[in-house]
């Protein structure tokens, strides 16, 4: 059992953690019932100390999360935990080193576990029983906080082992550049227009079709944000394609989709109608990805091959070098900003991509 504080004052803790440099730090959220992910607890460990603090107390936070921020973070698979603390605090901590990044590194399977690196550093099990909390409840059960609290107690050893084999390596610079791409704001934020990319079934709409399903996509994205709701509870992506696919011109022809339950209809059948009307001035702007050819599915395949030739030497997943969709971009998107393309996998890679390219 994990020996912890638990803070309902956070600004309180600012003391404290202005004696350290680098902190351990996970979360626990809440996103079943909101757009947002809601933060319910933020976990930072010290050398000598575990604290859980609550978000949710109605003490005032604003010192506590300048002070965390200014730190060096170290965390288990980052990029979720980034992106509620971006939307909770709109910042992003000073550097983050990702523990599960820097074990793929050194050959752990690319998405270890956190229990699982654990179990392989120290020889200590982790019990993940609560992994379905409902962490916006109060008052937390100790139980909760116990395993709270055991999420971050081996992150700063953690990072002191992973950091000495991968300095045996010269692959300590690989971990921090890595770590780092996820502190781009862009991994957390969505562009006009880029929300039909997330909806089921728009990949084989065309034309005026595919240009309605973008905008109504994009009514249901700001939607979900101002009301603070899941996308799906505004409405299901099959209603949405649906509507798309039939492009009705009337309330009487918006009743007439049996998938759109008479509720919806009064209350936002005008902006749905909008969006369609809409749609027949915009369709050239809102085309489908094309399918890959058969000159680029070579190409991925050559790629792919000589990725897994270069990660075989490393002693390293494949994709932790590239993965298939990262490659895909790169050939089908043209995208020349790509990490591929540049730091530790240019020198190792990148030249054989490009020349591919």
């Amino acid at each position: 059992m994990s020996a912890y504080q638990f803070v309902d004052e956070p600004d309180a803790l600012v003391p404290a953690l202005q004696q350290e440099d680098r902190l351990g730090v996970d979360t626990e959220f809440m996103r079943e019932r909101t757009y947002y992910a809601q933060l319910c607890l933020t976990q930072v460990a010290s050398r000598d100390d575990i604290w859980c603090v609550d978000p949710l107390s109605g003490h005032t936070q604003d010192a506590f999360w300048r002070e965390l921020l200014d730190h060096d973070w170290v965390l288990h698979s980052a990029r979720q935990d980034i992106e509620v603390v971006f939307q909770t605090a709109e910042r992003m901590p000073a550097s983050i080193f990702d523990t599960q990044v820097a074990a793929a590194l050194l050959g752990f399977p690319a998405q270890v576990g956190y229990a699982g690196l654990v179990k392989e550093l120290f020889d200590a099990d982790i019990h993940k029983m609560h992994t379905r909390a409902d962490w916006s409840r109060r008052p937390l059960r100790s139980e909760y906080l116990e395993y709270a609290a055991e999420d971050v107690e081996y992150l700063l050893p953690a990072y002191e082992m992973l950091s000495e084999r991968l300095d045996a390596k010269g692959r300590l610079e690989w971990a921090r550049e890595d770590s780092a791409w996820l502190l781009d704001p862009s991994l957390y934020t969505m562009e006009n227009g880029q929300a039909v990319d997330r909806l089921k079934g728009a990949r084989k709409l065309r034309g005026r079709r595919r240009a309605a399903a973008a905008m109504l996509a994009d009514w249901r994205e700001q939607e979900a944000i101002h009301r603070d709701r899941p996308r799906q509870w505004i409405m299901r992506d099959n209603v949405l394609v649906d509507i798309a696919c039939r492009l009705p011109q009337s309330e009487t022809e918006l009743r007439g989709i049996e998938s759109i339950p008479p509720k919806l209809v009064r209350r936002v059948g005008r902006y749905l109608l909008d969006a369609v009307a809409n749609s027949a001035r915009d369709e050239r702007d809102y085309q489908p990805p094309r399918p890959p050819d058969e000159g680029q599915k070579a190409l991925l395949k050559e790629m792919q091959s000589r990725v897994a030739a270069c990660a075989k030497e490393l002693g390293i997943a494949a994709e932790t070098v590239a993965s298939k969709r990262e490659l895909s971009a790169v050939i089908i998107g043209g995208s020349r900003n790509s990490r591929l393309l540049s730091g530790w996998r240019a020198a190792l890679i990148g030249d054989d991509l490009q020349e591919l390219l």
